[in-house]
């Protein structure tokens, strides 16, 4: 069944879409993460513009976002006290990256922006969540218990004024830190289309500390407001949020997530974070391929519309 999308003017079959929102609905209840990363990429390559595909995109983890949290509410494995400090820097994040995102609309830049993006943090963030992963699972099977290295960890962070105490997750650190992973993750999310959790959940466990049990909710918690905010200004500002599009995403993205809580609890912290780790790393690479595959393409476009 092919629907139009009046915005990004293309007709797509519109199960296939209720089918990438499902999947990536699953990936945000599983692994706290609002599953952008995955989705902008499949939407390019369904044949929706880049530009459109990341405004629209924001809309739809708001909403999948918002079904995976009310799980974890009812689970109290929410830090609602970090939520709010990560949501502070997120909105101000998001209000530069919508900023950033049309000025390089207007000299036509987004489209290789947008995917150099995706090819430079997927990789560095998948590569390390990889093997940090791989160390935990080995260590757990070696001593049974994995050791708690996350909680030994005293630094700079630990040095830093404006502390406050965060009693769900047991910190008492400055709220500088989690403000700053906050504000790049709402520039993440204007300018990428994506929630920003698979920058934000490892940075919550290596960075400041958190526990990982409280890591998922929270970062949900936040990804809700900051991709709300960011997909209101792309709205209102650059006119690219297909509504068609994002309705039939979102259907198939609210079911997922209360699925991808229900198997993210089977599964032990370790598991989840290299399953993540390997779905980032995938994504990185198709895109990093189709960035030199591109060059080819675009030199026979010019040379059929050449003089």
């Amino acid at each position: 069944m092919q629907v139009y999308l009046p915005i990004a003017e293309v007709s797509v079959n519109a199960f296939l879409l209720v089918g990438l929102g499902g999947m990536v609905g699953i990936l945000s209840g599983m692994f706290g993460v609002g599953g952008g990363f995955l989705m902008t990429p499949l939407l390019f390559m369904i044949g929706i513009p880049p530009a459109v595909a990341v405004a629209t995109e924001a809309n739809i983890i708001v909403a999948s976002s918002f079904s995976g949290v009310l799980a974890h509410l009812r689970r109290k494995s929410v830090d609602l006290r970090m939520g709010i400090v990560l949501l502070i820097g997120g909105l101000i994040g998001a209000g530069l990256g919508v900023q950033v995102f049309s000025l390089l609309k207007e000299l036509g830049q987004v489209d290789l922006l947008v995917k150099l993006c995706y090819v430079v943090f997927l990789g560095i963030i998948g590569g390390l969540m990889f093997f940090e992963s791989l160390n935990a699972i080995r260590k757990s099977r070696a001593k049974g218990p994995a050791p708690k290295t996350v909680r030994r960890q005293r630094g700079w962070i630990h040095a830093m004024p404006f502390k406050m105490k965060f009693r769900t997750s047991g910190l008492y650190i400055s709220v500088i830190p989690p403000m700053l992973v906050g504000l790049f993750v709402g520039i993440l999310a204007a300018i990428m289309g994506v929630g920003g959790g698979f920058i934000m959940v490892p940075a919550m466990i290596y960075l400041l500390g958190m526990p990982t049990k409280v890591v998922v909710g929270t970062s949900l918690f936040q990804i809700i407001f900051v991709t709300g905010f960011a997909t209101l200004l792309h709205a209102t500002t650059n006119y690219t949020v297909d509504m068609v599009l994002a309705v039939l995403l979102l259907v198939g993205g609210v079911v997922g997530a209360q699925v991808g809580t229900r198997i993210g609890t089977r599964l032990k912290a370790e598991q989840l974070r290299i399953l993540l780790a390997i779905m980032v790393l995938a994504v990185c690479g198709k895109l990093a391929l189709d960035l030199l595959i591109m060059p080819s393409e675009l030199f026979s476009v010019g040379v059929d519309g050449g003089h």
